[in-house]
């Protein structure tokens, strides 16, 4: 049987990440950070890594500085090991003059380097997912199957149908039709796989295992743009496709209220997704900071990072990023606070207004990016779902109030619903 070292892992860099906007104003979607000190592309990296996939290979395009800085700070293999990271950015050629226009097109254009590697299996997987997976068991899946793809499935609801990929699988664990997003109750009914009347369909999670041969041939053979979309559906009924199911807590990190609730989670006593496991860590930049210190707060369910410091203040299920500062007498509920990149040696000539949360302060249902300045006596509260809304420096985003990367709220700012 082969084994994880014919596998080369390939993880989309993200687009333009709109849906995730202001937060990926100034980076890539995979590098927005997640969990008070991780950033989304830790997961599908520690994923690989956990699975002995060690050749990986990050396809990146837009606002890319900060995820190329964070991968080459991160990971590095030592000399004696023979695995790697790569970024193979978008590049203009003699033979190509495009960007990455999807993530079909994005693999074609570096089927070059995908050739070079002498993998003998292809693993995609997105770069903006919350999962945690052994991809060695669907590799093992595949090979016994001796089928040419397999995509990792997942039980949905019919509410949860029309918001993805259906797939339709035979009794013998092929894959017979995919449907994209069915709102109609006659294809939905054609598309039942399971006899479960809670989760009777299968949904694609985006995360596709080729042999090689297979792939270059799909991508070579077409101008489909998109795996999910064309190539997929195309390939199910030319190809031996099979489905990996997987029951486990997964997440697709893909608007402001997924990434917003999907950190807060993690401030429960028994969270959905759980970021320790000594046996399958999440890796990240090591930042060698010390302990956070807390004067004399009250702090509960709160997921709290390293090199922080909070005053005499009040901290209900929120997260609390690295290098926070949080002033006395704050008070801050289903908050997440990404913290800071560095410490504030002096003052800021253009502001006043230091890093972090000032005294006074009254911050509840808030989505707030790093390096963020919230003076003294400042409120802050949420919006009935479904607001969107853009206030110069700020914004409302299905009723969450968004402070973007380095914005500055002034003292005394008063940011609510009217009443």
């Amino acid at each position: 049987m082969p084994s994880t070292k014919d596998i080369l892992g390939v993880i989309m860099g993200g687009g333009r990440g709109t849906r995730l906007y202001p937060l990926t104003k100034v980076r890539a979607k995979p590098a927005v950070p997640i969990a008070g000190k991780y950033r989304l592309i830790d997961i599908p990296l520690s994923n690989c890594i956990n699975s002995d996939i060690n050749r990986i290979a990050v396809l990146t395009q837009f606002n890319s500085v900060s995820l190329h800085r964070h991968i080459t700070q991160t990971y590095n293999f030592d000399p004696f090991h023979r695995g790697w990271v790569q970024i193979w950015a978008a590049e203009q050629t003699f033979t190509n003059q495009t960007w990455y226009q999807g993530t079909a097109d994005a693999v074609r254009q570096q089927l070059l380097e995908i050739r070079t590697t002498g993998a003998k299996y292809v693993l995609v997987l997105a770069g903006d997912h919350l999962y945690r997976m052994d991809y060695k068991a669907m590799a093992k899946h595949l090979w016994e199957k001796d089928a040419d793809i397999c995509i990792a499935v997942q039980p949905v609801s019919a509410s949860q149908a029309p918001s993805l990929g259906i797939l339709k699988r035979d009794s013998s664990g092929f894959l017979t039709d995919f449907v994209e997003k069915p709102s109609d109750p006659d294809v939905l009914k054609k598309v039942v796989s399971r006899d479960d009347p809670k989760l009777p369909y299968l949904g694609s999670m985006g995360i596709y295992f080729f042999k090689t041969e297979v792939l270059i041939e799909l991508l070579e053979n077409s101008t489909a743009d998109d795996f999910g979309g064309e190539v997929i559906p195309n390939a199910i009924h030319t190809k031996n496709v099979i489905g990996f199911d997987f029951e486990d807590y997964w997440e697709d990190i893909g608007t402001i209220r997924s990434f917003y609730e999907a950190n807060l989670n993690l401030t429960l006593q028994n969270p959905p997704f759980k970021i320790y496991n000594p046996l399958a860590p999440i890796y990240t930049h090591p930042r060698f900071l010390p302990g956070t210190i807390v004067k004399g707060a009250r702090l509960e369910q709160v997921f709290l990072s390293d090199g922080s410091y909070i005053g005499q203040a009040e901290i209900i299920h929120s997260v609390v990023g690295v290098r926070s500062q949080i002033q006395d007498n704050a008070f801050l509920k289903d908050t997440v606070l990404m913290g800071a990149d560095y410490y504030e040696k002096h003052r800021s000539q253009a502001s006043d207004v230091p890093i972090g949360i000032g005294a006074n302060s009254h911050v509840e249902g808030a989505l707030i990016d790093k390096n963020v300045r919230i003076g003294a006596n400042v409120v802050i509260k949420p919006f009935p779902r479904g607001t969107e809304e853009q206030f110069g420096n700020w914004s409302i985003r299905d009723g969450i109030v968004v402070i973007p990367k380095n914005t500055v709220i002034p003292d005394g700012t008063i940011i609510a619903p009217q009443v």
